[in-house]
C-alpha cells in the first residue's frame, strides 16, 4: 500500500515547478511507484497561460478548485474550467491551460506514467522517459 500526503511531497524532487512560474506540480505517484500510470496535483496559477501537447502520454484532469480554461488549438474551441469539470487529452490534444481569477487545482492522471523529471520542451511536451533515472 502507498499512503502519501501533500506534506511529504512539499519541498521534495516530487514537488516540480515551471522556469517561468505558471504551475506547480506534486506528483503523488509516479512510474516506480509500479502502478501504470502516475497521478498529480497540479496548480496553475491566476492569470497564466501556458502551452501544452503531449504527444508521449494521454491526461485526464479534474478540476477540485478555482477557475480558468483549455483551448482546443486544433478546433479553436474554448472550455471553462470550474470545481468539478474533468477534461481528457485522448487524441495528444494540443492546448492553451489558463488559470482564470484564482489558481486551479487540478487532479492529474498520465498514461504512461511520469517518472517525475519530466519538463515541458518548448513546443509543450513531455519527452517520452524510458528510465527512472
Amino acid at each position: 500500500m502507498i499512503v502519501r500526503t501533500l506534506d511529504d511531497i512539499r519541498g521534495t524532487d516530487r514537488e516540480v515547478e515551471a522556469e517561468n512560474g505558471n504551475w506547480v506540480s506534486r506528483r503523488f505517484l509516479l512510474r516506480k511507484d509500479g502502478m501504470g500510470f502516475s497521478f498529480n496535483e497540479t496548480i496553475i496559477r491566476a492569470g497564466t497561460e501556458t502551452h501544452i501537447w503531449y504527444q508521449n502520454h494521454l491526461e485526464s484532469v479534474y478540476c477540485v478548485a478555482g477557475n480558468g480554461e483549455i483551448e482546443d488549438l486544433k478546433t479553436g474551441k474554448i472550455y471553462p474550467i470550474k470545481d468539478g469539470t474533468m477534461y481528457a487529452l485522448n487524441e495528444h490534444d494540443e492546448h492553451l491551460l489558463r488559470g482564470g481569477t484564482e489558481d486551479m487545482r487540478l487532479m492529474c492522471v498520465f498514461v504512461p506514467p511520469l517518472t517525475g523529471r519530466e519538463v515541458h520542451d518548448e513546443n509543450g511536451v513531455y519527452p517520452a522517459m524510458t528510465d527512472d533515472e
